[in-house]
């Protein structure tokens, strides 16, 4: 599952619809939705989150954090390493070949090292 399947799993649960409920609103196949929720299927486009922030009739910040999650939810990620270092794209091999082997603990350790690569003089405590 993604992010983004499990977010939009979580709004038609609130909302008490079902995936063939939903699929007809917005006019999609039910296995389309299916395939979302599960991650088989790519980030959805524009038009879909428009769609399904409506529907559900999602405040602006909600609706924001939904397209942030969708544009995170490839389910199938390609990393480039052009033009990087030997150690960067050996990184990168040993990542994608040990990611499903990574506990929750290890993957909140390793966001923590993104986080302050990106953002150094934040202090999340």
């Amino acid at each position: 599952m993604t992010p983004f399947g499990e977010a939009l799993r979580e709004l038609r649960r609130r909302k008490g619809v079902s995936q063939k409920q939903m699929a007809a609103a917005l006019n999609v196949s039910a296995a389309y939705l299916s395939a979302l929720e599960h991650g088989k299927r790519g980030a959805p486009s524009f038009d879909f989150l428009q769609r399904v922030a409506g529907y559900f009739n999602v405040i602006w910040d909600e609706a924001e954090e939904l397209f942030r999650i969708a544009n995170v939810s490839a389910p199938k990620v390609v990393l480039d390493t052009s033009g990087l270092t030997p150690e960067h794209t050996a990184f990168a091999n040993r990542l994608s070949e040990q990611i499903r082997a990574l506990s929750p603990e290890t993957i909140r350790a390793l966001e923590d090292v993104l986080e302050k690569a990106t953002f150094p003089d934040n202090d999340r405590g």
